[in-house]
């Protein structure tokens, strides 16, 4: 997983061949924030660093440091998908949208478990 933690903020980490350094970028601000190490100690602590200032700045600005997310997102899949899903829903009595909420959920929660 290339995901860091840090608070209730998570970042992607990658590899930037060009520098040698892993380049981090914090996820679902109202902006962006990145920051680079060599390693993970390296990398939480210029994470923390670079969330600070973001935040700080943010709080001089009066802006909100996350984006405000409505809860909605279309999703396209094909014609034999659909129709799956709609029977595997309609086997466990559930709504599509309850069951790709909940598909989802747990597919979420096994990623944070390895």
């Amino acid at each position: 997983m290339n995901i860091m933690t840090l608070d209730d903020y998570n970042a992607k980490i990658e590899y930037d061949p060009e520098l040698d350094l892993f380049r981090g970028e914090i996820l679902g601000l109202n902006g962006g924030a990145d920051f680079y190490g060599k390693n993970p100690q390296e990398l939480r602590r210029e994470f923390k660093k670079s969330l600070k200032v973001f935040l700080d700045l943010c709080k001089e600005r009066g802006i909100p440091p996350t984006k405000k997310l409505s809860g909605k997102f279309n999703l396209r899949v094909s014609e034999k998908l659909h129709s799956q899903i709609i029977v595997e829903a309609a086997s466990e009595g559930k709504s599509i949208n309850q069951w790709v909420i909940d598909t989802l959920s747990q597919s979420i929660e096994n990623s944070q478990r390895l």
